[in-house]
């Protein structure tokens, strides 16, 4: 709401204070008129990418638009932001709960941002499918990896944590899979049958 209401409306104001500007100025300055009119461009690009950003950050997005495109979303904010290719395929047959839906939505976005700023991948996969009686994310790279131990022991950040943090919100697992050199795979599934299927991170 902050963004979208208030840096949002800071940035318009200012693109209808340079219109002001260049009424003021143009006769005296020709050349301003060109240069304001950059300079709206820029903010206007700035605005829209508020806009879209607190309309990804707001808790309810999955809720508004449905998992499938909140995370084409999601996916297309992390592309802009990152040079590495991200592969996204969703399985259109996929129905699961909005307490999953949501979690899920929030462990591939911390998944994203640990793969895109800290393992070097050239790759990164995002799968959401679903089997006859299991649905899973995974979020796949192709990085550099870690020691599982040695991050809970001398934590980077809180990615792992909030992961886990996020997956007992709801009734879903959480399987790290990761070693150095070997790459990483965050996967969390949901029973079809509602049930905890729980498995410890190797």
């Amino acid at each position: 709401r902050l963004l979208h209401d208030e840096v949002g409306q800071v940035l318009s104001a200012v693109g209808l204070q340079l219109d002001v500007l260049k009424l003021d100025f143009r006769e005296q300055l020709p050349e301003i008129t060109e240069r304001i009119k950059e300079i709206q461009n820029m903010l206007e690009q700035a605005v829209q990418q508020v806009r879209a950003l607190s309309y990804d950050l707001n808790p309810a997005v999955v809720e508004r638009a449905g998992l499938q495109r909140a995370m084409d979303r999601l996916v297309g904010r992390i592309r802009a932001q990152s040079t590495v290719p991200i592969r996204f395929l969703y399985d259109p047959a996929l129905r699961v709960p909005l307490q999953v839906a949501n979690a899920w939505y929030k462990i591939a976005e911390l998944a994203l941002d640990n793969a895109t700023k800290h393992s070097g991948a050239t790759k990164i996969e995002v799968h959401i499918k679903s089997t006859q009686k299991l649905a899973a994310l995974e979020v796949r790279d192709n990085g550099k990896g870690f020691s599982i131990l040695e991050a809970k022991l001398n934590p980077a950040g809180l990615g792992l944590l909030l992961m886990e943090h996020h997956s007992r919100q709801a009734p879903i697992s959480i399987d790290l899979k990761t070693a150095p050199g070997k790459g990483t795979i965050v996967r969390s599934t949901y029973s079809a049958e509602g049930e905890r299927q729980s498995s410890p991170a190797s």
